[in-house]
């Protein structure tokens, strides 16, 4: 069951991954608004009116696109329109809309702050709040104010209702997928409906009044915005920290906040938008890894198709061996995939400063635009990468490893044997290194000297292999194969490596493994 939910998922994320996160996101709530739009004019939904929708929506695009842009011409930023688009969405579904002079009034400033918050709030370079939120937070705290009436909207989270629940989810699951954070916001959803139903239960107690389980559970479901908060907001990878069980952390706060907003002074509560905003100072709590810049050193083509890129750090750098970074090449006309890109790191922490990344780039007729901006920076060219992220990384305990890298998969295993090798620490591993061709085997020397046991599956016999290592005969590899070279694969943690489709093909092959840990890429 578990190497079959593995290939269904890493054929999915094939497909995904030809769009960038930004775009797909904006997709996804372009759809939902227009979904929105029309259950509006069909009187589904009450309110708000398709007037109120469309004024709103073109106010917030309008103030968040400008300050975006002359914030980002002030720091020579390059523009992202989506990224304004993205915030501009959020709130038309976060915030109450209106078409009043007060209403507009409001929305703009909401607007406003959560664009200058990127800029403002940030530390070096990263989200510390999230930017939808804190402009609805504000808007609405200063609104609760008598003094401030006159902003005319407040967050409503509107979105939180059973006709736009199943559009919510479905778009969530592609979008939670995608970011492979389908677990984290379940968390979130799981303690914050469980939160919510405790307090109804408390509150029905409390004044005399019969309590539904059933009605509960459905209300807090389909009748509040924690599915749209989990999604689109507790899911964002700017403010979230690098590992999983600082993920679930703070979707754990969030939802317990969510779920039972504390009452501020009589005037606010910490609910929704405010909780999130907590949420985002425990994960800033947890890693404050920020951007860091790299100064190009040298390229290199390390197989006739793959490519290393050596950089020097400038700044404060830390990661797991097995992790990734995420790369910012702007450049002109990007295209659909947008200027980042995830490259899992093949230097050990020991390297540091030095840091080296590798990628295919001379196989693809039709390069992405990314790929060509990359293609083209010379040495001595600074970008910048935002932090680490991942967990794809060794179990503290010393029971065996198999390793399944296929092609340039094979990085995060790099990183790990360096490390392991530099720490002076012997484990029991064994790889397991599959590529079309033996040309395409990058790395030999660094592994050959990590001294650790190599199978190789290719076409075609490769030369001078080191006593370690082993081919298999030209064998493809399937369940088969993979059991006659690792007979004891029943023992061991096996982590595998490579293209979504083709983890997708090997996986049903490690369903005897003891666990599996995959770390999927799709291209660039």
């Amino acid at each position: 069951m578990t190497s079959s939910f593995t290939a269904i998922r890493q054929r999915v994320l094939a497909v995904l991954g030809a769009v960038s996160m930004y775009r797909l996101v904006f997709f996804a709530l372009t759809a939902l608004a227009l979904i929105a739009l029309v259950l509006s004019v069909f009187g589904v939904i009450v309110s708000p009116t398709p007037l109120e929708l469309v004024v709103s929506f073109v106010v917030l695009a309008v103030v968040i696109s400008a300050v975006d842009a002359g914030a980002q011409r002030i720091l020579h930023l390059p523009w992202r329109v989506e990224s304004s688009l993205v915030t501009a969405l959020i709130l038309l579904f976060v915030m109450r809309p209106g078409v009043e002079p007060a209403s507009i009034l409001g929305l703009a400033l909401a607007g406003a702050l959560a664009s200058l918050s990127k800029y403002v709030i940030a530390w070096r370079g990263r989200h510390i709040l999230n930017p939808a939120a804190f402009g609805a937070a504000v808007v609405t705290i200063v609104g609760s104010f008598g003094a401030f009436e006159w902003l005319g909207t407040s967050a409503s989270w509107w979105v939180g209702n059973g006709a736009l629940a199943i559009p919510v989810a479905v778009f969530g699951l592609v979008l939670l997928w995608r970011t492979e954070k389908v677990r984290v916001v379940l968390v979130f959803l799981l303690i914050a409906v469980g939160t919510a139903v405790v307090r109804q239960a408390v509150q029905a107690e409390q004044f005399g009044i019969d309590f539904d389980l059933a009605s509960a559970i459905g209300f807090a479901v389909l009748q509040s915005p924690y599915l749209f908060l989990g999604v689109f907001m507790v899911s964002e990878p700017l403010t979230s920290p690098p590992r999983r069980w600082q993920q679930f952390s703070v979707a754990a706060l969030v939802g317990v906040l969510a779920g039972w907003p504390i009452l501020v002074g009589g005037l606010f509560t910490l609910g929704q938008e405010r909780a999130l905003l907590i949420g985002n100072l425990l994960a800033v709590a947890f890693a404050l890894r920020g951007s860091v810049r790299l100064t190009l050193h040298k390229r290199e083509f390390i197989t006739p198709t793959a490519q290393e890129l050596t950089f020097r750090a400038k700044g404060k750098l830390k990661f797991v061996p097995g992790q990734y970074l995420e790369l910012d090449v702007p450049h002109r006309h990007p295209d659909a995939r947008g200027t980042r890109r995830e490259f899992s790191i093949v230097s050990a922490p020991a390297d540091l400063p030095t840091l080296r990344i590798a990628y295919k780039s001379g196989d693809q007729k039709h390069p992405s635009s990314y790929k060509r901006a990359l293609a083209s920076a010379e040495p001595g060219a600074t970008l910048a990468v935002t932090g680490t992220w991942g967990d794809f990384v060794l179990p503290h305990s010393d029971v065996p490893v198999l390793m399944v890298a296929a092609g340039i998969g094979v990085t995060p295993f790099v990183s790990q044997l360096r490390q392991m090798q530099a720490d002076g620490v012997q484990r029991d591993v064994v790889l397991v290194y599959v590529a079309a061709e033996a040309a395409e085997l990058a790395f030999r020397a660094e592994l050959e000297a990590t001294g650790v046991p190599v199978v190789i599956f290719t076409r075609d016999a490769p030369a001078d292999l080191p006593a370690h290592w082993t081919w298999a005969q030209g064998v493809r590899l399937d369940a088969e194969g993979l059991e006659r070279v690792v007979p004891d694969i029943s023992t061991r943690h096996t982590f595998i490596s490579g293209p979504p489709r083709l983890l997708a093909d090997l996986a049903p092959a490690l369903k005897k493994a003891r666990t599996l840990t995959t770390d999927a890429f799709a291209g660039y």
